[in-house]
């Protein structure tokens, strides 16, 4: 399974490609980095990213992400110290996280956050799962045996009711 997906958003290069770094120095080995220079580079990125079924878990403001990433988590980092921007960005988009720049040094005003969102993250979001995927229906006498024998195996598995689950 590809790693998730943490997208930065920046129109100043210089300041992208910072964002860039210190995500991945930090980041890298558990999540993909990706970032864009604009708003619209930064959906189609999105919509290609949903059309390969890859997670994204969390993502610069963008009003859209909401829409194709409910549960992304969603941080606004900006040069303004505005308290109504920021306010109006928390209830307008949902916002997260309101942090400044400059950020540094990282390990006390950057990561700490972020680790605090992603572990949000992949505490409470439907991650998609590839491992096996019991279907049945809740009384099932054979469907019941299929999980005890997984359990006793100590397999890990999925149980989808075909009675409630959609998929």
């Amino acid at each position: 399974m590809a790693k998730p997906i943490l997208l930065t958003v920046d129109d100043e290069v210089q300041v992208s490609n910072a964002v860039e770094r210190d995500l991945r120095s930090h980041f890298g080995g558990r999540y993909r980095i990706l970032k864009a220079t604009s708003p619209l580079t930064a959906l189609d990125l999105l919509a290609r990213v949903k059309q390969r079924g890859d997670e994204v878990a969390l993502c610069g403001s963008l009003r859209l992400v909401g829409e194709i990433y409910p549960e992304a988590r969603r941080v606004l980092l900006t040069a303004y110290a505005d308290t109504s921007a920021a306010i109006s960005a928390i209830n307008d988009i949902g916002l997260d996280h309101y942090l400044m720049k400059p950020w540094g040094p990282a390990e006390e005003n950057l990561y700490p956050v972020l680790d605090d969102l992603l572990e949000d993250w992949e505490a409470t979001a439907d991650r998609a799962y590839d491992g096996i995927r019991v279907a049945g229906t809740l009384w099932s006498g054979t469907s019941h045996e299929v999980k005890e024998f997984l359990a006793r195996s100590q397999i890990a598995y999925k149980w989808l009711d075909i009675e409630r689950d959609a998929d």
